[in-house]
């Protein structure tokens, strides 16, 4: 017995609406698959509203200290409070006299870091994007190309059920990796929630160092 199928033009209709919701978000990529805008390259003033950073700022990666803090903190597998108190401990350990200077290295070691990171998950989510795209396309021509080899009088039953099963696994497959997306698509929105908290943790340190 042949199993079912989803017909052609509701798997249409239902690849058309998966592939990239529609929403006045996407204005500049309509390739951008997330509802979420779209916003490419971020700015240290979108996180950080305390002393302008000093030119060693950029210097953080030659800091050993500094860069192992950065490194350990931006993990999203780290709690946020574990790593807030990891940031407040490190500048506690600080001489007075180069407190500031070091956790300005922070906060740039931070913004340079968690930005990479998030550019990092936006290009994959490109490519997945893409690749989604791709399938979606390619279940659609499968689910014409099937309706119309089933409407054969001479067409083979063991082939029509063959190719079923193959459009319905490609169906399948494709919604699951749709879901994902969805979750994926959050993450430079964690990224950069994170980014602020741990830098209102900065901020607060270098706080308390000017009293």
């Amino acid at each position: 017995m042949i199993r079912h199928l989803i017909p052609a033009a509701a798997a249409t209709l239902m690849l058309s609406a998966l592939s990239f919701p529609a929403s006045a978000a996407v204005q500049y990529d309509p390739s951008w698959p997330c509802q979420q805008r779209k916003v490419p390259k971020l700015s240290l003033g979108q996180f950080w509203n305390g002393p302008d950073l000093p030119k060693s700022a950029e210097d953080w990666e030659k800091d050993a200290g500094v860069s192992a803090l950065v490194e350990e903190v931006a993990q999203r597998r780290v709690p946020l409070d574990e790593a807030e108190k990891k940031i407040g401990d490190f500048a506690a350990s600080l001489a007075p006299d180069r407190r500031r200077e070091r956790m300005t290295m922070v906060v740039q070691g931070l913004f340079d870091h968690m930005g990479r990171e998030r550019s990092d998950v936006m290009s994959g989510i490109g490519h997945y994007a893409h690749n989604q795209a791709d399938l979606a396309a390619y279940v659609r021509k499968e689910s014409s190309d099937l309706d119309a080899f089933r409407a054969k009088p001479d067409a083979d039953p063991d082939e029509v059920e063959r190719r079923t099963d193959k459009l319905n696994f490609d169906i399948r497959t494709f919604e699951e990796r749709s879901k994902s997306l969805t979750y994926v698509c959050e993450v430079p929105t964690i990224i950069e929630q994170r980014l602020y908290q741990l830098m209102k943790t900065v901020a607060g340190t270098v706080a308390e160092n000017k009293k």
